[in-house]
C-alpha cells in the first residue's frame, strides 16, 4: 500500500504541477471518445445518450464539488463522454436520405459543386434533386455525378442542368477496415454517385444572387487560368479560389510523389501565407502615418482588419473542412493577438482542434485533420524547445532564415510521415528536399502575388501580378516533376493495423506536451505503434463488393483475377499491400489460371473458382462439384449443395470480403461489420465467421 500511495501520490503531485498546461489534453480525449463513438459496431440509441449525458452531469459536478487534485480526472471522463455525444448528434443533424436502389433515368438539380474523378472526368454535385418517378422522400439531398460526354457548354455553380445518368448508393469498404465511403458520404449529405454517357442540358441560368460566391469563385478561377495557361494556371487557380477542376491527373501524381500536395489544398499554410501577408501589409501601412501610428496598436488594427479577411478567402475558397480547420487556427490567433495573448502556443492549437472537432467531429478521422494538427503541434513544440538556441546567439543570423526552413520542413514532414503513410501507403523519399526548394516560393510569390492581383483586379492591373504568380507556380510544378522522376522517390507501405496509428498519435501528443517523465511513455507508444503496424498482416484473398474481382496474396505480391473491372477496388487492395503496381500488371501474376470466365485457383487447401460474365449460373453446378469454393458476381437465388458459395447476394450484405485458410477451416471476415446510422435503416450485417471444408464425394483436383 505504501508503494502505491507513494506512486498515486507522485503521480497526483506531476498531475497538479502541470494544472497550468493541461488544457491541450482537452481535444485529445474529445477526440478519443469521437473515434470511440466511430468504432461502435451499432448505432447508440437514445437512451445510451441520456446516460452519456448524465454522466457529464455528475463530472461536472465532481469538478466542482469534489477533491481538486481529482479535477483532471473529471474533465478528462467529462471530454470522452461528450466526444460520443457531439459526434452522435452530428451523424443525426446531417441525416438525409441515400437512394436504396440502382436508378437510371433523368436526373434534374443545382450544380454546388465542380471537381475531377480518380479518371480524370469532371464531376459534378448536385443539390435540389428531382428523380423521374421516385417518391421525394426517398430522392437524396445530393448527387454526384461523373461526366463521361464533355459538356458543350462550361458547368458552374448555380446553373439548372438536366442529365441522364446511373445512379448507385455509396459503395461498401472494398475490404474489412478499408476506408468506408458511406461514411464519410453521410456526412457530405451526399446520397448517390453515378456517371453519365450522355450530354448535359442547362435548364436555367444561375437565378440573382443565387450562389454568388461559387460563382464569383468559378469566374475567378476562369480568369486566372486565362492569362496563366495549362497547369501551372490551374495550380493558381487552386490555391486561390480551390477549383481544382482544371489540373491534369499527372500533374497531382507528381505533387503527391513529391509530398507537395499539400501546396494545392487549401490549408493552414495557405491562410497563413495570405493573412500574413496581409497582416504586414496593414501594419506597415499604417506605419507609415506617423498620426496613426502613434495614436493606434497598429497591430490589433491588422488583426482586426485581417480577420475578415480570413473568413472571406474561406468562403470564396468553398470552406470545405480542410479550409475551415485553417480559418478557425487562424482566428484564434488572431484573436490571441486582439487580446494579448501568445499567438503561437499549444493552447492555440489545442483551442482550434476542440472547436473543430465540436462542429465536425467526422474530420477526426480524415487525413487532412490528422496531419494538419500533427504539423501544427510539431511546430510549435519543436521551435518552443529550440528557441533558446535559434535565439541565444548559437546560429549565426544569416543562418537563421535558412536553418527555419529547413526545421520547419523536417518537424512537419517527420510529424506527418505516420499519417500519410497510413492513409495514402506512401512516404515521398524525397519530400523534404521538394519542400524546402517550394516553400519559400509559395511563402514569398505565389500568395503575396495572388493577394496583389486580388486587390488590383477590379482597377484592370492584375496582370503583372499573375505573371509574376505564374513563374512561381510554374517553378513549383517543375520541381515536383523533377523529384517524382528520382529513383526510388516513393516508398510504398503496407496499411497498418487498426491500432497502430492511434498509438502514434498518442504518443507524439505526449512527446509533444508532457513534461519531463510525462515524455516517456509517449516514446514508448510510438515504439509500440510501429511495432504493431509492423506486424499488421494482409488477407490472403480479397473479393469485391461487387463480385467481379479477386485478389489472391502470394510470393509475387496479389494477383487479380482480372485486368479490368472493379478498378477501385483493385487500386485500393494493391496500395494497402504496400503495392503500386497497376492493376493489369497484378493480372498478370501466378496465381490464377484459366479462362476470363472461369479463373481458377487455390487459397491453402481449398480449391476456388471465380465465374465472371453470361452463364455464370449455368456453370454453377460444374464448378461446386469441382472446387471447395465459388465466387460468382451474379445472384443465387438456390445455390448448389457440395462448396460454399459467395454471391452477389451476401456480398450486397457484407460489402467486401476477406478470406483466410486454416487448414479445413476458413475464416471470412466481411467489410460491414456494424449496422451504423449511414449504412441505412434496412442495413444487415454478417458477422466474420469460420466456414468448414463440405463434405464432397469427389477428390480435390477432379
Amino acid at each position: 500500500m505504501a508503494v502505491r500511495g507513494g506512486i498515486l501520490g507522485r503521480l497526483a503531485g506531476a498531475v497538479a504541477d502541470a494544472r497550468g498546461i493541461l488544457f491541450p489534453w482537452v481535444p485529445v480525449f474529445l477526440g478519443a471518445g469521437i473515434g470511440f463513438w466511430f468504432a461502435l459496431p451499432v448505432e447508440p440509441g437514445l437512451a445510451t445518450y441520456l446516460v452519456a449525458g448524465g454522466l457529464v452531469l455528475l463530472m461536472a459536478g465532481l469538478w466542482r464539488f469534489g477533491p481538486e487534485a481529482a479535477q483532471p480526472l473529471w474533465v478528462a471522463v467529462a471530454c470522452l463522454t461528450l466526444g460520443g455525444i457531439v459526434a452522435g448528434v452530428r451523424a443525426h443533424l446531417v441525416a438525409a436520405p441515400v437512394l436504396e436502389f440502382r436508378y437510371y433515368g433523368p436526373i434534374e438539380g443545382r450544380i454546388v459543386a465542380l471537381d475531377r474523378s480518380q479518371s480524370d472526368a469532371l464531376r459534378l454535385t448536385l443539390d435540389n434533386v428531382q428523380l423521374s418517378e421516385v417518391a421525394p422522400r426517398r430522392i437524396p439531398a445530393r448527387v454526384r455525378i461523373a461526366l463521361q460526354v464533355a459538356p458543350r457548354f462550361a458547368p458552374a455553380p448555380g446553373q439548372w442542368v438536366q442529365i441522364t445518368a446511373h445512379l448507385a448508393p455509396p459503395g461498401d469498404p472494398v475490404e474489412p477496415g478499408g476506408f468506408d465511403f458511406r461514411r464519410v458520404a453521410w456526412f457530405q449529405r451526399l446520397g448517390a454517385i453515378g456517371y453519365s454517357r450522355h450530354p448535359l442540358l442547362m435548364l436555367a441560368p444561375p437565378g440573382r444572387g443565387e450562389q454568388g460566391l461559387n460563382r464569383l469563385r468559378a469566374a475567378l478561377s476562369a480568369g486566372i487560368q486565362e492569362r496563366i495557361r495549362g497547369d501551372p494556371g490551374a495550380f493558381a487557380a487552386g490555391v486561390m479560389t480551390g477549383d481544382r477542376s482544371g489540373f491534369s491527373r499527372a500533374a497531382i501524381e507528381d505533387l503527391r510523389a513529391s509530398s507537395l500536395a499539400h501546396l494545392l489544398a487549401i490549408s493552414g499554410m495557405h491562410m497563413a501565407f495570405l493573412i500574413g501577408f496581409v497582416f504586414a501589409l496593414i501594419r506597415g501601412g499604417l506605419a507609415l502615418v506617423p498620426h496613426i501610428a502613434l495614436r493606434l496598436n497598429t497591430k490589433k488594427v491588422a488583426a482586426a482588419l485581417s480577420l475578415p479577411v480570413a473568413i472571406f478567402y474561406l468562403l470564396l475558397s468553398g470552406a470545405n473542412v480542410a479550409t475551415e480547420r485553417a480559418c478557425i487556427m487562424i482566428c484564434v490567433m488572431l484573436g490571441a493577438v486582439l487580446l494579448d495573448r501568445r499567438a503561437l502556443s499549444l493552447r492555440s492549437v489545442a483551442i482550434s482542434a476542440t472547436i473543430l472537432l465540436c462542429l465536425r467531429p467526422e474530420t477526426l478521422l480524415t487525413p487532412g485533420f490528422q496531419m494538419s494538427f500533427a504539423a501544427t503541434t510539431a511546430l510549435v513544440a519543436g521551435f518552443g524547445a529550440l528557441h533558446s538556441a535559434l535565439t541565444g546567439g548559437l546560429v549565426p543570423r544569416w543562418a537563421l532564415p535558412v536553418l527555419t526552413l529547413v526545421l520547419s520542413s523536417a518537424l512537419a514532414g517527420i510529424a506527418t510521415a505516420p499519417f500519410a503513410a497510413a492513409h495514402f501507403n506512401r512516404i515521398a523519399d524525397y519530400g523534404l528536399l521538394a519542400n524546402v526548394l517550394t516553400v519559400p516560393v509559395m511563402g514569398m510569390v505565389v500568395m503575396p502575388a495572388g493577394a496583389i492581383a486580388a486587390l488590383l483586379a477590379p482597377f484592370g492591373l492584375a496582370d503583372l501580378p499573375l505573371m509574376v504568380m505564374g513563374w512561381g507556380a510554374r517553378w513549383i510544378l517543375y520541381v515536383s516533376h523533377m523529384v517524382a522522376g528520382l529513383d526510388g522517390a516513393v516508398t510504398p507501405v503496407p496499411a497498418p493495423g487498426p491500432l497502430a496509428l492511434p498509438l502514434i498519435a498518442l504518443g507524439g501528443i505526449g512527446m509533444a506536451v508532457g513534461r519531463r517523465w510525462f515524455r516517456l511513455p509517449g516514446v514508448l507508444a510510438i515504439a509500440l505503434g510501429l511495432g504493431v503496424w509492423t506486424q499488421a498482416e494482409r488477407p490472403a484473398l480479397l473479393i469485391s463488393p461487387d463480385g467481379l474481382l479477386v485478389g489472391l496474396y502470394g510470393p509475387q505480391g496479389r494477383a487479380l483475377s482480372a485486368a479490368r473491372g472493379a478498378g477501385f477496388a483493385a487500386q485500393n487492395w494493391l496500395e494497402n499491400d504496400g503495392d503500386l503496381v497497376s492493376q493489369p500488371i497484378a493480372a498478370k501474376r501466378e496465381g490464377f489460371t484459366g479462362p476470363a470466365s472461369e479463373r481458377r485457383f487455390y487459397l491453402g487447401e481449398w480449391s476456388g473458382v471465380h465465374l465472371r460474365g453470361k452463364g455464370a449460373e449455368e456453370k454453377l453446378p460444374t464448378a461446386c462439384a469441382a472446387n471447395d469454393l465459388v465466387i460468382t458476381a451474379a445472384q443465387i437465388t438456390t445455390p448448389p449443395e457440395g462448396c460454399i458459395v459467395i454471391d452477389l447476394g451476401q456480398l450486397r450484405r457484407s460489402g467486401g470480403i476477406a478470406l483466410s485458410p486454416d487448414g479445413d477451416r476458413l475464416r471470412l471476415q466481411p467489410a460491414r461489420d456494424t449496422t451504423r446510422i449511414w449504412h441505412g435503416k434496412h442495413a444487415q450485417t454478417m458477422a466474420a465467421r469460420w466456414l468448414d471444408r463440405p463434405v464432397r464425394p469427389l477428390a480435390k483436383g477432379q
